[in-house]
């Protein structure tokens, strides 16, 4: 079978959509999220989507096949506060490997699902989703205390180690480190990725269609640009973001969350021109209302996606907020036929951000 790197010189992959999005369509209670394990839990967890892949499985594979069929070649595991630090806020921190076993499985039961439903023979690849986390190390959440922070490094690699940790363990084929607003959160997830090859380099669990030269999993990284100055939240510029995560070796370096596609564009244009890795791009289904929703229609967010892809930016798209299978279908559909970026020439300089 063809590893995502090969395919990758041949065309545009797809990445999934949104998994909130698709959760919200269940319309599930307090209850449904308890499931009968937690069913006297002291706290209330509706809300904690990544739970449901204990107590509601069947509802996170269905969602993953959904994209599937909708044509994405790359899913993302339910995951994305699947740490340790993150599920402090239900007091189930315990969960932590857990969950992302759990979430992997899930994943890895819809490709199969859906290679034997469809008798699809083409690869499918399971991305370990590794969120921001819910503090962070570079911003102080005191505005009369700039020096304090509310966790250290070493906390924050021990939760991205057990993080991995599960999600190796559950089958995963690509680590993917997501919505940066804050590049030294993304540096400790970076670090514990490294350690943990390190500390299993002899019993690594390495996907055969996933796994990179270094006999590790490849990782994929998408910062998330939060406003018109193409800045992250802790002040980075793009190219200065680009350089701080550089060292990882990544397999793709990407923009994803916080803006639509329109509003993308130069950004991952500038990208585009800097990255010697691929560059994948998965925007919101646009910005959203008063309301608080996504009104970009599925060939509204295709057509810029088309666009990128026309003018050579990309190897990866897909969606985030508010997107949709349908969003997926149309992306897909309109990128098919449209010849990848090709990995640039780089010229090595010394680059101090």
């Amino acid at each position: 079978m063809k590893s995502i790197r090969d395919i990758l010189k041949e065309r545009i992959l797809v990445i999934d959509g949104a998994m909130g999005t698709m959760i919200q369509q269940y319309k599930l209670k307090e209850a449904d999220y308890r499931g009968e394990r937690f069913k006297d839990w002291h706290l209330d967890v509706k809300g904690n989507n990544d739970l449901l892949c204990i107590t509601q499985p069947q509802i996170i594979t269905e969602i993953h096949k959904k994209y599937l069929e909708a044509g994405a070649d790359i899913i993302e595991t339910n995951t994305f506060s699947s740490t340790a630090i993150a599920m402090a806020d239900y007091e189930m921190q315990s969960l932590a490997y857990e969950l992302n076993v759990a979430a992997a499985k899930c994943a890895r039961k819809a490709i199969e699902e859906y290679n034997t439903e469809k008798k699809s023979s083409s690869p499918k690849f399971v991305a370990g989703a590794i969120g921001p986390l819910n503090k962070t190390l570079s911003l102080s959440p005191d505005v009369n205390n700039p020096g304090y922070r509310a966790v250290t490094f070493d906390e924050v690699v021990a939760a991205y180690y057990e993080q991995v940790s599960g999600l190796v363990d559950g089958g995963v084929d690509l680590l993917l480190i997501e919505t940066i607003f804050d590049t030294l959160n993304a540096k400790a997830a970076i670090f514990a990725i490294k350690k943990y090859f390190r500390d299993h380099k002899d019993s690594a669990k390495v996907s055969s269609t996933g796994g990179d030269l270094e006999g590790t999993l490849p990782i994929m990284i998408s910062g998330t640009i939060t406003d018109a100055s193409g800045r992250t939240l802790s002040g980075q510029t793009l190219e200065a973001f680009y350089t701080s995560v550089a060292h990882a070796k990544p397999l793709s370096i990407g923009l994803n969350c916080a803006l639509g596609a329109k509003e993308m564009r130069p950004h991952i244009e500038e990208l585009s021109q800097i990255a010697s890795c691929y560059v994948s791009a998965y925007p919101n289904a646009g910005l959203p209302n008063a309301m608080g929703e996504y009104d970009e229609q599925p060939e509204q967010t295709a057509h810029f996606l088309e666009d990128w892809a026309n003018e050579g930016f990309v190897n990866i798209v897909g969606g985030c907020c508010g997107t949709t299978p349908d969003h997926i279908r149309h992306i897909a559909e309109h990128v098919k036929n449209i010849k990848p970026r090709p990995l640039p020439v780089i010229e090595k300089e010394l680059a101090i951000n």
